[in-house]
């Protein structure tokens, strides 16, 4: 260090310092509220600066207000006596902290893709993302091109988190879940958990503040005070939950109602087939989720998949109906030519996501009136990623985009207001019950 001038820092605690020692490429802190991340995060920024000389790291949070705050301003603190000596000095319209031995701390954000041009072109060794949940997946893939450079030191990425917000799918499948897509490496990432019980420091100087997380509503209770990512702030349907709105496949019986609802694009093609019985209760009981289809390849795979099933109304969203530049016709045209004939389903948002939360409502017998077969992967694991707009809290959020697709078909179907289903006809069941006395006739006779 210049001169007589020391770094020194408080004692970390064991989980922060079990992220201040860890080497993995991606490493992720907290999960739950007060667990120390910021303090860790801003602590480690500083001590790579002043071990490696000439190191480049990139330290981002949301907003330009929460960078300044709860690091600049930290920062200035942590190296006052180096920034008073001459060995640190804070380039303000940088927002970049500049150490003798050439290391630099920049301190930026991502407020919207627009601010991913501040990174463009520029190399970093190691970049922090503070409060990862609250940016998009395709920011945080983008800020990575970013993280290179010929030289000897460390390329690394350290992530801070809580459940919650637009991002919090992608930290939940890379850290939590751990589901590694093609060219990311298991042995790449670590997730090191921790609470505010791991943050005795805080716990000591404000003792109230554990009493005021535990007498949180039960959603963020769970979410902020026990790091729980499958119910967290900013859910748009917290009462999704498997095995109550979920059920194992069974054969859907011949007399019930059946629909077809859609989402199509390029990036996806989402289809459902619903029935309604005669209580009026839907079950989804099909799936189709397929990307990069072409309108006719899309509707041959509906017509393929609905097989000799008589359909009751098919939905879809009104732009189903706009005609394509480059051919004249339109997505509905296609799935006419395979007989599947759409009925244009109102695309009011707010309403739909609120008609699906009636659907998803418990009952006093403790169903709901929604339900959908287990083989319905893609639905079931889009429902409870979706947020709250924060434009209009009553909407759904349009990010993370690789969830909504479902949910909108779903949402177009209840739109189109399908009805439940006749009870099955006297006559019928006489029938069935004549062959069932037949049956048993012949075993009798095979005796």
């Amino acid at each position: 260090m210049p001169g007589n001038v020391a770094f020194t820092m408080e004692q970390p605690n064991a989980k922060q310092k079990e992220f201040l020692l860890s080497e993995k490429k991606f490493v992720a802190y907290g999960g739950a509220r007060g667990g120390g991340k910021s303090w860790a995060a801003r602590r480690k920024a500083e001590l790579l600066a002043f071990n490696y000389r000439g190191i480049r790291i990139l330290l981002v949070r949301h907003t330009y207000g929460e960078v300044y705050k709860n690091h600049v301003l930290p920062m200035l603190e942590d190296l006052a006596p180096f920034i008073r000596a001459g060995a640190v000095d804070y380039a303000k319209a940088e927002n970049a902290f500049r150490f003798a031995g050439g290391s630099r701390i920049e301190c930026g954000y991502l407020e919207s893709d627009k601010d991913l041009l501040r990174y463009q072109g520029i190399e970093y060794d190691v970049i922090f993302v503070d409060e990862a949940t609250q940016v998009t997946e395709y920011q945080y893939q983008t800020l990575l091109a970013s993280l290179r450079g010929a030289n000897r030191f460390p390329k690394r990425v350290y992530l801070t988190c809580n459940p919650g917000g637009v991002g919090h799918a992608w930290v939940k499948r890379l850290f939590v879940d751990k589901v590694y897509r093609p060219g990311e490496k298991p042995e790449e990432y670590e997730f090191i958990r921790a609470t505010v019980y791991d943050n005795p420091a805080l716990m000591e100087k404000d003792p109230d503040y554990v009493a005021r997380l535990e007498q949180l509503p039960p959603g963020k209770r769970e979410a902020w005070l026990e790091g729980n990512w499958d119910v967290f702030e900013g859910q748009y349907f917290p009462e999704f939950t498997v095995g109550i709105h979920t059920c194992p496949p069974f054969i859907i019986p011949q007399h019930w109602r059946r629909y077809f609802a859609m989402d199509y694009g390029l990036d996806m093609f989402a289809g459902y087939w619903a029935a309604l019985d005669e209580k009026g209760d839907c079950w989804i009981y099909r799936e189709v989720y397929q990307p990069n289809l072409r309108m006719s390849e899309a509707a041959e795979l509906a017509r393929r998949k609905t097989g000799a099933e008589m359909l009751d109304g098919c939905f879809a969203p009104p732009d189903m109906w706009n005609r394509r530049q480059d051919t004249g016709f339109t997505v509905a045209d296609a799935f006419a030519g395979q007989g599947i004939y759409l009925i244009r389903a109102s695309n009011d948002r707010v309403t739909g996501w609120l008609e699906l939360k009636e659907w998803m409502k418990i009952r006093e017998d403790g169903t709901p009136r929604m339900r959908i077969f287990e083989s319905c992967k893609n639905l079931i694991g889009s429902l409870p990623m979706l947020i709250h707009s924060q434009k209009d809290p009553s909407d759904v959020d349009t990010e993370p985009h690789e969830f909504t697709h479902g949910p909108d078909a779903i949402r177009y179907l209840l739109a189109g207001r399908p009805a439940p289903a006749d009870p099955p006809r006297q006559e019928e069941e006489w029938e069935e019950r004549d062959e069932y006395r037949d049956t048993l006739s012949f075993l009798e006779f095979g005796r």
